[in-house]
């Protein structure tokens, strides 16, 4: 399995990412800069970090989103190449328009950073295949803005079309009906605002995120 691990200026969790991957597919993924126009042949998953790309100047992910990878990223999405986006990378998915939506300040404008309870909402997508319809799962987070938004005809396709992977199954940061993670149309693109890279081994407190990973190294092999 040949994969890539998007590198941002400012981002800080490309390494965990690409430990994560490492770990779950045996091989080390490619460190793609930012500045690249092309993504590595015959890749098989892209990955977009968390951190905070840019230092989050503007909107967090609004300049990672305009870099000329990104160009990339959206060709091989097309192509149903899979894209995983966390965090950091999941408000870049959005402002890049490969997921609907945009991520806002937390309510309370707090910093949010601790492991939180999420209900599984689809398990028929390619990351979300080892893990059940309507799970409960422990994975980290840690964000400033990660409170999801999106209008209600866009919340109420999204739902419709079972496009929420992942909810909060608690109070986190107020996101519109508590969504933590959503895929696209065709499935291949996942948003996530936790981190599954931080819960790969019993002494992380669990394993529930190497699922995720596991998971796309089957449907992809």
């Amino acid at each position: 399995m040949k994969t890539a691990v998007l590198v941002f200026p400012a981002s800080n969790c490309d390494r965990d990412l690409a430990v994560a991957i490492r770990d779950v597919t045996g091989t080390d993924p490619v460190m793609v800069w930012h500045r690249e126009t092309e993504l590595p042949d015959g890749v098989d998953l892209v990955a977009i970090p968390g951190g905070f790309s840019y230092g989050d100047y503007l909107r967090s992910g609004a300049m990672a989103a305009r870099s000329p990878v990104m160009q990339a990223v959206a060709k091989a999405a097309e192509r149903g190449v899979p894209v995983l986006g966390v965090c950091n990378g999941f408000q870049v998915l959005t402002e890049a328009g490969l997921l609907p939506g945009a991520l806002m300040r937390n309510a309370g404008l707090d910093f949010v950073c601790r492991t939180v309870a999420l209900e599984v909402g689809n398990s028929q997508s390619l990351f979300t295949s080892r893990y059940a319809a309507g799970e409960t799962i422990g994975i980290p987070v840690a964000h400033h803005d990660g409170n999801y938004v999106a209008d209600e005809d866009t919340l109420d396709r999204l739902e419709g079309e079972g496009r929420v992977a992942f909810r909060y199954a608690e109070q986190v940061n107020g996101s519109a009906r508590d969504i933590a993670g959503i895929v696209n149309a065709s499935g291949n693109v996942l948003g996530l605002m936790p981190h599954p890279e931080r819960a790969m081994e019993r002494a992380h407190g669990n394993v529930d995120g190497r699922r995720l990973f596991e998971g796309l190294l089957e449907a992809v092999a």
